[in-house]
């Protein structure tokens, strides 16, 4: 039977397995994915896999999926399935519940385990029994999670650097539009490709559009966003990777091909260690960098502060209409992205951006450094 969900794995990540499943440190439930993905890339039945694994057909169909859709990292990190539990606590016992973990562990405790909650919950005789188990199901359920943590760009407290370059992007922004000077945005994002392996029977009189859920993962492609907001433009290149290479042949495009009639070009990127003016004498001959560099003015958004950049919000927006789908080759890619950017070129859309510095001062406050009169 031909497998829906095709799992291939490059030479760097079959490594990075090995590597992984040798040391021994990582989680059982990541070192039994990680052993899925090896015998899979190397043609294994699944059957086979589930006798040398001890698993089921069911996980190694999912580690499949995952691989396609999300990509290698995301199948080392699995989820939990959702399930929905009768209630065993009324509400005035779960509001306890909430509250003794939105507290404190007691003395001698880093944290709150499940385990201690019910022992808790027990001796402070909101019920006579319950399990760890319940005690689960009931912050699952609730929609305050207190000891979750979500990854977020903080911006530091009173940091000079951090304003310093908050306020020369916002003061670049305000800058009247100018065809020989204009204001370029330049970010970058990478894209998964996903092939559909049969191909999907057209409408017919009574009988709607039919697929199949058949998927091969393509790899990853890079895309690199040019915008200019005032001239309402922007241009999309895909590459195969993101280094200084490629970067360097970006800020050579924006000369020559792009804005080959303006005397300065105004660049607003974010701070990647590819992203340096240096490394165009890495790419280029000495002569050819500094007639690059000398046409080119750049402005950097400050370390956690890149949704300054308006090419983030464009590449959200080309995210949106054009890539949330299965797009089997950079070729593909190529075509689609181009469409997508001529079409709004042609509707003259743009980024209407009204945040000033005058602004920040008042809302981003705490970000100034405090200075005694």
């Amino acid at each position: 039977m031909a497998k829906k969900y095709i799992v291939t794995l490059r030479v760097e990540e079959r490594a990075q397995l090995l590597t992984l499943i040798r040391s021994g440190t990582a989680k059982a439930r990541t070192l039994t994915h990680a052993r899925i993905l090896l015998k899979a890339a190397e043609g294994w039945p699944d059957r086979d896999i589930c006798k040398a694994l001890d698993v089921s057909i069911p996980t190694v169909e999912r580690i499949r999926k995952r691989l396609v859709f999300e990509g290698f990292e995301a199948v080392l990190k699995p989820r939990r399935p959702h399930r929905i539990y009768s209630r065993k606590l009324d509400g005035e016992q779960e509001a306890h519940v909430i509250a003794l973990v939105c507290g404190s562990p007691p003395q001698g405790y880093a944290r709150w385990s499940l385990r201690l909650l019910a022992d808790q919950v027990i001796q402070l005789k909101i019920t006579d029994t319950i399990s760890h188990e319940t005690i689960r199901h009931v912050l699952d359920d609730n929609e305050l999670k207190p000891w979750r943590k979500q990854e977020w760009c903080i911006p530091p407290q009173a940091n000079a650097e951090f304003v310093y370059h908050m306020e020369d992007v916002l003061d670049v922004y305000q800058r009247p539009a100018d065809p020989k000077r204009p204001l370029v945005c330049f970010d970058e994002s990478p894209e998964q490709l996903v092939r559909e392996t049969r191909q999907s029977l057209p409408m017919q009189k009574g009988q709607p559009a039919r697929y199949d859920y058949e998927y091969h993962r393509e790899g990853v492609a890079n895309l690199f966003m040019f915008f200019a907001p005032l001239q309402n433009w922007r241009s999309v290149k895909v590459t195969a990777q993101r280094t200084q290479v490629d970067w360097a042949h970006c800020m050579r495009d924006l000369v020559d091909v792009h804005f080959p009639q303006a005397e300065k070009i105004v660049i607003v990127q974010d701070q990647l260690n590819t992203h340096s003016p240096a490394g165009l004498y890495e790419v280029f001959t000495p002569t050819e960098a500094k007639r690059i560099l000398d046409r080119l003015e750049f402005h950097s958004t400050p370390k956690h502060g890149s949704w300054l950049n308006m090419a983030e919000i464009e590449l959200s927006v080309l995210n949106r209409q054009c890539l949330k789908r299965c797009i089997a080759s950079p070729a593909i890619l190529i075509r689609e992205t181009e469409t997508w950017a001529l079409q709004r070129n042609q509707k003259h859309a743009t980024v209407n951006w009204q945040f000033a510095a005058q602004n920040a001062r008042i809302k981003l406050k705490r970000l100034y450094p405090s200075i005694d009169d």
